[in-house]
Formats: structure tokens, sequence, C-alpha cells
């Protein structure tokens, strides 16, 4: 027996038009300069330059399954991108600013992307490759910039303003290709994940969910997360569909324009990786700040320091939750949100969690010849993740190792309680194996940061003639500290088992992050392969008696 329900694919261009429509009214503010001055269009605005973005890539000769690029900052332009090009039956290809020149190439070709719609402030970025993209037709340039290093262009506003409002949207299967992302590519080439009109739209409603970041109308959603990363975690498309005001910060991230940005535009809900509110926080020390507006602040792409949410709570007020996904899951799959019950005072064990899994999304752990363990909160393996937003395989690369009976092996080693939290402990490459026994650098990193005189700390596996592997340590002192390795070992004796105790540490200025924020702990490894690392030996301390 069948259902009686009318039969309507799930697009992008359903969510295009509710916005723009309904929510017309809605403003997109995008900043111009570091004091928070912004630049504002209205969602109805959005939708018709949408509209006239599909009506110019099909004057271009873009059609159906054509991956069209984007090379640009978090801004208005950007969001057309975002609902133009899917909504036409196109393929939007969100191009990461931040990778390497070989990489980017890489991406491009593998893609075979036909246009490239680029910032002219990234033009320079873009013509150190211009020469080795094999598919590129057309490159088209937002706003001004020195292009004739990328050779014939074309202007963006130009082609807009000769293309009329009014496209025709198509209807088509909601399992065609709506958009690619390539992960960051910290191991070999970076690899593509395709996401569906059905999953976007999906994980669109996920993430306006009252169970997850209940993103609505009342809100103003300030967009941190890069837009070539994840989908910006999603929050373009839940903010444009349920009439949230969006603030596009552009390239103004560091820690002071972003205060400004706050204080100005008063957002309500806003996520980034954990090294932007740890600048923030820091910031925050010397310079008056105002998160008064925020509701909502999520940490993601990385491990929360505890420290980190205990002092934001302290200092501004704010519950952060912690969240969990990557490219290849949309990338919303857990979120910390306390259960109800949770007394005030137990609310801050629950937030430090991983996440929750949200509805939608299956995780189990397995051990290491593919076995399901328990959901005991206590028997550790490795996480695997399958829902309507996980991808299934990656674009023209198998990966089977990737996979395992229809489940995503994420690569991350944790375990998982009765009522769905994940607590990660590591990632496989980075857990410490020494003496036959786990290190987890994460929790390591933890108790690091949490001492008073740290402002950052990443932990690393190094060669041990002993042990096989021990950890080293890589510390940026607090401003105004002058920390030692003796002190945070002195300080960790009462906090880690003893055989963690690390011997190892190295003193530096900044540690190395890739494209999208996370600690690059390849390069650490690296560097210190290379000697390049002032490393500190402290002996183990000598038993108690």
């Amino acid at each position: 027996m069948l259902g009686t329900m009318q039969e309507a694919p799930l697009l992008i261009s359903n969510i295009l038009r509710h916005g723009q429509h309904v929510y017309g009214d809605s403003v997109v503010a995008t900043v111009v300069d570091p004091s928070g001055a912004a630049e504002t269009s209205t969602f109805a605005e959005v939708g018709e330059r949408a509209e006239r973005l599909a009506a110019a890539l099909a004057e271009l000769g873009v059609g159906e399954d054509d991956r069209v690029g984007t090379f640009l900052w978090n801004n208005r332009t950007h969001l057309e991108a975002y609902l133009g090009i899917p909504a036409m039956g196109a393929v939007l290809h969100t191009l990461n600013i931040r990778l390497f020149p070989d990489q980017l190439a890489y991406v491009v070709n593998h893609a075979e992307d036909q246009v490239i719609i680029v910032d002219g402030s990234l033009v320079p970025l873009l013509a150190r490759v211009r020469d080795q993209l094999r598919t590129v037709r057309h490159i088209v340039v937002v706003g001004p910039g020195e292009r004739d290093a990328l050779g014939t262009t074309l202007d963006y506003d130009d082609l807009l303003a000769a293309a009329g409002p009014g496209y025709a949207w198509p209807t088509f299967d909601e399992r065609r290709a709506a958009a690619m992302c390539y992960t960051s590519g910290t191991t070999g080439n970076p690899k593509g994940v395709v996401y569906s009109h059905r999953s976007t739209f999906l994980h669109t409603m996920a993430v306006t969910s009252a169970a997850t970041l209940g993103i609505n109308e009342r809100d103003r959603v300030l967009a941190v997360v890069p837009m070539f990363h994840a989908n910006a975690w999603g929050t373009p498309y839940g903010a444009y569909f349920v009439g949230a005001d969006l603030v596009m910060p552009q390239q103004f991230l560091q820690a002071a324009p972003l205060a400004a940005i706050i204080a100005t535009h008063r957002p309500t809900v806003s996520a980034g990786v954990p090294t932007i509110w740890n600048d923030l926080l820091r910031h925050a020390e010397t310079n008056e700040v105002d998160l008064s507006s925020l509701r909502s602040v999520t940490s993601g792409g990385a491990a929360m320091p505890r420290i980190l949410m205990e002092r934001f709570s302290e200092r501004f007020g704010i519950g952060m939750l912690q969240g969990w996904g990557m490219t290849e899951t949309s990338p919303l799959c857990a979120l910390s949100t306390p259960p109800k019950g949770a007394g005030p005072g137990e609310e801050a064990q629950w937030r430090a969690k991983t996440g929750r899994v949200i509805p939608g999304v299956e995780v189990r752990v397995t051990g290491p010849d593919g076995e399901v363990l328990p959901n005991d909160g206590v028997a550790v393996g490795e996480f695997e993740v399958r829902g309507p937003w996980i991808t299934g395989s990656y674009y023209g690369d198998p990966s089977p190792d990737r996979f395992h009976d229809g489940w995503l092996r994420t690569g991350d080693v944790g375990s998982l309680d009765a009522h769905g939290y994940m607590q990660i402990s590591d990632r496989t490459k980075d857990v410490i194996k020494s003496g036959g026994e786990w290190i987890s650098s994460v929790e390591l990193e933890n108790e690091v940061m949490s001492h008073p005189g740290v402002f950052e700390a990443a932990v690393v596996a190094v060669p041990d003639a002993k042990w096989s592997e021990r950890p080293l340590v890589a510390v940026v002192p607090a401003e105004g500290t002058s920390v030692t390795a003796e002190d945070l070992v002195a300080y960790l004796e009462e906090r880690v088992p003893r055989w963690w105790l690390p011997e190892r540490w190295t003193f530096v200025e900044e540690i190395p992050k890739t494209s999208v924020g996370k600690f690059d702990k390849k390069v650490l490894r690296a560097e210190h392969a290379e000697g390049r690392l002032a490393v500190v030996e402290v002996p183990p301390p000598a038993p108690s008696a």
C-alpha cells in the first residue's frame, strides 16, 4: 500500500523561491571594512540576482551538470551562486582559497570546472594556476582588482545587468548533483564530495530544526565558517530558507574586526572553528568585547578545549556547543546539546562532549576487525556514520578503504553512549601508541591548554627508541607569561595518567593551521623530523613515595 501524498522533488530552487518570496524583506549584510560597515541587500534582491546569474551562465553555455567554481569570500555574491547555480541544474563547486597552488589546480581539473567566479581581491591567487586549468572556458571577476594576469575575463555585474530576471527554474530528479566540495587534502590529493539536491534540502531542514541550531526568522546568523568549507556548515541555506538575516564577514575574521562586526550587527547565532573563538577570547582580555546578542555559539571542525568553553561562559555568559561533522557529512552529524533534566551545574559536562547524534543520522563504533562495539560510553573504536546527507563514495575516486558495509569510516576514534553522545578521543592518524598503550593527543591538548599560561597547544607522536612513540607538545604561551616545560609537567601530574606525562616540549609563536583553521599536525611532525623545532626535554618525575 502506497501513501496518497504528492511527489515533489526536494530541490535548491525550492529553498530559493521560499526565501525570496516568503522572507523577501530579510537582509544580507556584507561587511566591507574592519569597522563592521556593510552593504545590505534583501532576500528578494538576492533571489532576483540569482535568477540573473543563472540566465547569464546559460548564455555562456553552462548547461545541466556543468561545474561552476566559486573563488569567493563569504558575501552576497557567494550566496547568489549558492542558490542560482544548483537551481539551474548546474553544479556549484566551492574552491578553497587557501589550498596550495598544485592542489587548487588539481581540484579544478579533476572536477572539470567550466566557469570560475572569482573575487577581484583574490585574482593573484587564481592567476598562479591559470595556465594549468585545462577545462575552464570563462573566468568571471567580481568587483575591482587587477585582472590582466588572468587573461580574458568577464565582469560579474555586467553579466547580471545584461541578463533578465525571472529565470524559469527547471524541475529534475532530486538525486542530481547540486554542489561539490573537496576535502582539505591533509594527506594526498583532496577528495571530491558531491552533494545532491535531496541531501542538501534535508540537511537544511536539520540545521533549522529545534533539535539542532533552531535557526528561525528572528535570528541573525553570522556566517564565520568559510563558504568554501563544507557548505559553511549549512548556515547560508538554513538562514535563507527560514528568513534569518545573514551577516557575511568576507575576509574580516581576525579578532578585532570580528568583535566590531558582532557589536555592530548584533548576530544571534554563529559557528566557527575553536581557533576563531580562542582568538576572540584573547582579544577580550585587553579590549571591550560585547557578545551579548549571541544566543548560540557552536565550535566545530576540531576538538573544542574544555577550558575554552569554560572561559567563554565565565567571560561572556554564553554556553558554547560543540558540533561534529566532516566535508563528507554535509557536515552536521552531532551537536552537544545537554539532555533534558540536566541542571545548571551539569550542563558544562554535556556541552564538552563531542556531540549528540542528531535526528536523521546513524553512528556506530567499530573495533579493529570491523566488529560493532557496544554503545556503553566505554568501548573505544572508530566512528562510522550513515544517513541521507552522508556521502557513499568520492567523486572519481572509489577509496574502498573509507567505507564499510555501507557506512562511512570517519577516522575518528572514541566512544558512544546509550543516549547518542559521542566522545572523540583522537584521530586514527594522531593517536599516540606508546609501549602498546594509547595516549589521546586531544585529551592531552585539553589539559595543557587549561593551564593559564598557555594560549594554544598541539600534541603529536614522535619516535622513541624505548616506547616506539611518545608525545611532543608544541605550546604557544599566553601573552605576558613565561611558562616553562617543568611548570607544565608539574601541572599535568595530577591531571593525566603518569605514563602520559610528556618528556618533549617545544615553544612556538604559532601552531601551524590547515586551510580551514585546524591544527596541522603533519606540519609539526615534519618540522620535528627535519630538526626545525627547538625541543626541550624534561625527565619524567620520580615516583612519589
